[in-house]
């Protein structure tokens, strides 16, 4: 018996989410899996293999998707629309499903399959998503002119971190979203933005050096904001690759001590320099490494996942922790103030402060570990949709979509 699953994506929508259609969308996704093979007629799947239909007229959250190929029964997933939105049969009985579905066109499949289980998203185990820091409901919403600029919506907000910091948060979702959507108008790929980023970063740095703090800020402010829209396009149009997520993460663990570094190099060289500048700079490095090391230490030795999803506060924490983002809102603050030391001092001494906080943090960690057991995010406790009155949920995850009801754009 073979142990690929075949895939057969029915469904006829043209209507472009992101310039995508929904079957060129599910066959960019499906590339992710390995074990999965895609075929164009039925008639290639062996009799004994396991093979799922996908319904191209549906947006898939890739969790569903998953989801429906670890399951190992035969099942048809229904949305809230009454219609079959996935299949899973076998290569024995996909030629007659195939015959259901399109004897049943007219009536956009909602009268097929009475034989085989019905299960809706509810059904799936579905649980909070590592990656994006976030537990959001999952979804399959289906696709129509009428709904696209929702879906369009709905896509650019899931690729959001749940958990991140205040300025990537609250205010680059609304020309992020612009951006991307000139992007893929433009036919741009995520690696383009994320070169063009490497450039502003560099030429930042350049700038904090010689003392330019303005020009640089300006720079640096721009590259941070490229660096999110350069994620949020790999995800809304699925061209993520290997290189460019292992440039875009290591420029952003580069980059930012280096910039603290060339400030301080800027002051030096300007008319106020810092005294005993060597010892800031190390101290700024021991922060920052000792930031990374804690987080690191957390999901090595503690827990299957990220420190600022633990508990509430540590995800609080997130908003405002010594990353770039809060840092470059020091170094904006002390040069508008007329005094860019201050703003490299604040910078060092709040790197100390967040990684005193993260280490408080591992270390109670072990504690409940070695009283309790294994740790448990608070995502894994809450329903995005039942506790919308928690301000934490509020803030850190996002309702259903409800198609009927106008649909915000926003980052939670």
């Amino acid at each position: 018996m073979s142990t690929s699953t075949y895939i057969y994506i029915f469904g006829e929508s043209e209507i472009k989410i992101w310039g995508l259609t929904g079957r060129e969308r599910l066959q960019r996704m499906l590339n992710a899996y390995e074990q999965i093979k895609l075929v164009d007629h039925v008639g290639k799947i062996p009799t004994g293999a396991s093979a799922v239909f996908l319904n191209a007229n549906f947006l898939f959250d890739t969790r569903v998707l998953a989801a429906l190929f670890s399951l190992d029964k035969k099942i048809a997933l229904y949305s809230e629309e009454n219609c079959p939105a996935a299949i899973r049969t076998d290569g024995h009985h996909a030629p007659q499903v195939l015959r259901n579905l399109n004897s049943n066109k007219s009536k956009n499949y909602k009268f097929v399959l009475l034989t085989i289980p019905r299960i809706g998203l509810n059904d799936l185990k579905i649980d909070f998503q590592q990656n994006l820091k976030k537990k959001d409901p999952p979804y399959i919403l289906p696709i129509s002119e009428n709904n696209r600029p929702l879906l369009e919506k709905e896509l650019f907000s899931g690729s959001y971190k749940g958990v991140t910091d205040l300025v990537t948060k609250w205010v680059w979702p609304v020309p992020a979203f612009w951006a991307t959507h000139f992007c893929v108008r433009q036919g741009w790929q995520p690696n383009h933005v994320t070169y063009l980023s490497l450039v502003l970063a560099i030429l930042a740095g350049l700038a904090f050096w010689v003392g330019f703090f303005g020009i640089g800020l300006l720079m640096g402010w721009f590259m941070t904001f490229l660096d999110t829209v350069d994620g949020k396009l790999a995800r809304v149009t699925v061209t993520s690759s290997r290189f460019g997520d292992v440039m875009d993460h290591g420029l952003d663990i580069i980059h930012p001590p280096l910039w603290y570094l060339a400030w301080g190099a800027g002051l030096a060289s300007s008319g106020s320099p810092i005294a005993g500048l060597e010892i800031l700079m190390g101290l700024m490095f021991i922060g920052y490494i000792g930031g990374r090391l804690c987080e690191g230490a957390f999901q090595l030795w503690l827990a299957p996942f990220d420190l600022f999803i633990w508990r509430k506060l540590d995800s609080f924490n997130r908003l405002i922790t010594a990353r770039r983002n809060p840092n470059l809102l020091l170094l904006t603050y002390g040069w508008a103030s007329g005094q860019p030391d201050t703003g490299l001092l604040m910078v060092v001494l709040w790197h100390l402060l967040s990684t005193g906080f993260l280490t408080w943090r591992v270390v109670t960690g072990w504690q409940v570990k070695q009283k309790e057991g294994a740790l448990k995010s608070w995502l894994q406790d809450i329903d995005p949709a039942r506790d919308r009155d928690i301000w934490a949920v509020k803030i850190f995850t996002r309702a259903p979509l409800n198609l009927r009801k106008p649909y915000p754009l926003s980052s939670n």
